[in-house]
């Protein structure tokens, strides 16, 4: 008696070397204007380099090399144009805030670009994935999406605080790592994770084999 189920189709998967090299590749049809700004942010980041050294001390030097370091991975990843503008514009402006000491300044300025940073990265780390074709389910695509996403932003919140704890303790203890602080920035991330999740299911209703590309 034939089983009343479907059955799925056997599908062999790419060699992993194939699909790296694709991944990494830009994305076909990027528009100019996504190119230019992405671009432009990035010169942003190596300027904001260049100045830290000359006006700044060796955290600032480190902290903005880490943007610009970061701000590479949305074009090598082939991300969509508007995720490589958003996390750029966000890194930058998350690391002048703080050389700046608008943190101290500005109450509520740290949980929100917490919240804000940590979404953009997390949908960017889901995109990478995707690409690579790690994240990935053609069963339940929306869910893990979602799933994938916000376990991405809440894994980055902690990295991020821990990375803080170290900054406190060896080189700048100026950084704030109290437990309310702490914990408000992980609260913060987690519902910009939230909302990156949704973003990253909504899109994976529509074409389930790239996420949000």
């Amino acid at each position: 008696m034939p089983s009343p189920l479907p059955r799925l189709a056997h599908v062999t998967p790419a060699p992993l070397t194939t699909r790296t090299r694709t991944a990494w590749s830009p994305a076909p049809g990027r528009p100019t204007w996504g190119i230019v700004l992405g671009d432009a942010v990035r010169v942003g980041a190596l300027v904001s380099v260049l100045v830290a050294a000359a006006t700044s001390g060796g955290v600032a030097v480190a902290l903005f090399a880490l943007v610009l370091g970061g701000s590479m991975v949305p074009r090598a990843a082939g991300a969509p144009a508007w995720l490589d503008v958003t996390c750029g514009t966000v890194m930058l402006a998350a690391a002048w805030c703080a050389v700046a000491g608008l943190y101290e300044r500005v109450e509520g300025l740290d949980l929100l670009v917490h919240a804000v940073a940590t979404g953009a990265l997390a949908a960017l780390a889901h995109q990478v994935l995707t690409r690579v074709g790690v994240a990935v389910s053609r069963v339940r695509p929306r869910a893990t999406a979602a799933l994938t996403t916000v376990g991405l932003g809440a894994l980055l919140a902690v990295v991020w605080e821990l990375l803080e704890a170290v900054g406190h303790a060896f080189f700048d203890d100026s950084i704030h790592v109290t437990y309310p602080d702490t914990v408000g920035d992980l609260a913060a991330a987690l519902l910009g994770s939230v909302v990156a999740a949704w973003l990253a299911a909504r899109a994976a209703a529509w074409t389930p084999a790239r996420g949000l590309a």
